[in-house]
């Protein structure tokens, strides 16, 4: 299995409505990309303070890695990412990704 976990720094003027709408984009890619086993999404709840102010963020369970390759360039996902990276502070420099092997 593989976790993908991306973290987020959004705009301050981004709103939870829109929020909520590109988290929803990538919850939807569970039905369209096969191998995804799961989707969490929400705010960093760590009372460590150590988020270098990536403060949203969400993790996506792949069945293995072909699963998680498949989806980094299925075209829904490619649009829910574009998506993210214009409302993220800093374009691409406002997410973090990190895939765990597991």
């Amino acid at each position: 299995m593989i976790l993908h976990c991306v973290f987020l720094r959004f705009k301050a003027a981004v709103t939870q409505v829109e929020k909520q709408a590109a988290f929803a984009a990538i919850v939807a890619l569970q039905q369209v990309v096969p191998g995804i086993l799961d989707v969490k999404y929400g705010p960093n709840v760590s009372p460590e303070g150590l988020h270098g102010g990536f403060v949203d963020g969400f993790a996506v369970t792949f069945e293995n890695a072909e699963a998680r390759d498949a989806y980094l360039v299925h075209p829904e996902h490619v649009a829910a990412g574009e998506r993210l990276i214009s409302l993220s502070d800093g374009g691409l420099a406002g997410l973090l990704v990190f895939d765990l092997a597991m």
